[in-house]
């Protein structure tokens, strides 16, 4: 066949991929048709065996330029990355995602473990100071007692013109401290799920221990004062962090037939679902431990904005995840 009939019999497909470009660049993603953009593919592909044709056989230079710059359209069209959308990524985090939290077995897993030992080591270590010697050491737990000897907002100056500014600074901190407790409980999880449970059960002994310590401590008021306000949203981060890493390390153990790097890729996304929720309330958490848990508001006032998180997450994981499902189970029927 000569090159001018092949260019002929051609022309028609390398018209229609240029069409099918226009058509793709003036829509949506959610809007395009998956059918014509199957097709799209298909005449990508076609046109990509025609541009190696015509450098093998020399086709008119015209002809080989024209199918150099199709391709390269239709080439960043297909494999053109995601760009961001607020609106899809709010329908992900108060739709999609709270109801695969809250049937994700992991997830469970985190919890109970963490308040199990967080509950249990605080029980032993307001009946039993010397267990909390034993646990967190003499020189820690009198540096906390000092710490809280004397109300936390007169320390740093709460009513002062600087309180916003090294609040800011504090904030900071308290972001990096806690991202990084959450950093350790999710990448561990690759250890098979193993070093998520022990960073867990770590912070969960070390932090019950302190609790109940100073709960029998002459410090109790001042330090119940300061945790109380960003305490749930801060614990759960904990838990959720971890039941991310344990997500990633079952993916290793139960790979439901794929090989474990394929297993361990499929699972990532939701695993990383779970620990951006995780990120979130770490980051909430430190604006309400830098600005509100120090203040010299009334406790009434910093045991209101705990109840109210509280509402929140369950509002979040309980109301929102159970919608979604019925919500999908009434459209299945």
């Amino acid at each position: 066949m000569k090159i001018s009939e092949i260019i002929d019999r051609r022309t028609p497909d390398w018209r229609q991929l240029e069409k099918d470009l226009t058509w793709i660049k003036s829509r949506r993603a959610s809007r395009l048709d998956p059918e014509r953009l199957a097709a799209f593919a298909r005449r990508y592909r076609s046109a990509c065996s025609d541009l190696a044709l015509a450098l093998a056989l020399k086709f008119p230079e015209t002809t080989t330029e024209y199918l150099h710059k199709l391709v390269g359209q239709a080439h960043t069209q297909l494999y053109r990355s995601e760009s961001f959308h607020v609106g899809a990524w709010l329908r992900s985090l108060f739709v999609d995602i709270p109801g695969q939290i809250l049937r994700d077995p992991c997830v469970w897993i985190a919890l109970f473990t963490f308040w199990s030992l967080f509950l249990g080591a605080m029980i032993a270590a307001y009946l039993r100071p010397e267990f909390a010697v034993a646990v967190a050491g003499e020189a820690k737990l009198a540096s906390i007692e000092k710490m809280y000897a004397t109300p936390l907002w007169e320390q740093i100056g709460a009513e002062s013109e600087g309180f916003a500014s090294s609040r800011a600074e504090a904030t900071g901190g308290y972001v990096f401290h806690n991202a990084g407790i959450g950093l350790k409980c999710f990448t561990s999880g690759i250890f098979l799920g193993v070093g998520s449970l022990i960073t867990l059960a770590f912070n969960a002994i070390l932090l019950g221990t302190v609790f109940g310590y100073m709960f029998q401590s002459t410090s109790q008021v001042n330090f119940s004062e300061f945790v109380t306000a960003h305490g749930p949203f801060e614990l759960t981060a904990i838990v959720l962090s971890a039941g991310a890493g344990l997500r990633l390390g079952w993916s290793l153990i139960d790979t439901q037939g794929w090989g474990r790097a394929e297993s361990l890729r499929r699972s990532a996304p939701r695993a990383l679902q779970t620990a951006g929720v995780a990120t979130i309330l770490f980051i909430f958490a430190a604006y309400i431990e830098g600005f509100i848990s120090p203040s010299a508001l009334p406790y009434e006032s910093k045991a209101a904005v705990a109840v109210i998180t509280t509402i929140l997450l369950l509002l979040y994981f309980f109301v929102l995840g159970n919608w979604n499902r019925r919500r999908r189970t009434h459209a299945l029927r």
